[in-house]
């Protein structure tokens, strides 16, 4: 692999969309699921990279109680859905997500014995 072509990938990476929007981390041992959302993937990986650590209990307490105990194999993190950016001036990224991310939460309902996610107080 010549220099260009490392340059090259480098480049790719950093253009590349930066893509935002809900996922969910499932602990495939009791079904638990935590609901998420992020403006941008790529830090899933400094999320798991916490969670590996053990400090992402800011986060969420129960879900890195879990983590700890049961360990990652047990853990699988998918992409629920991507945000769809609009081009429009008045477009809130950050609504957006939050608009997003209560789809989800109220689908799935994942709260108490279904879930590691607080219910929001109005």
């Amino acid at each position: 692999m010549g220099m260009d072509r490392k340059k090259e990938l480098k480049q790719i990476y950093k253009e590349m969309p930066i893509e935002g929007g809900v996922y969910q981390i499932k602990n495939n041992q009791n079904g638990k699921v935590f609901i998420g959302s992020t403006r941008n993937f790529k830090t899933l990986n400094g999320l798991k990279f916490s969670l590996e650590a053990g400090t992402a209990s800011p986060t969420n307490k129960e879900l890195q109680e879990d983590w700890s105990y049961y360990g990652a194999d047990i853990f699988s993190i998918d992409i629920l859905e991507t945000l769809k950016k609009k081009d429009d001036p008045y477009f809130n990224e950050k609504e957006a997500l939050v608009e997003l991310e209560d789809k989800w939460l109220e689908q799935l309902q994942p709260y108490e014995e279904s879930g590691y996610n607080k219910k929001k107080k109005v």
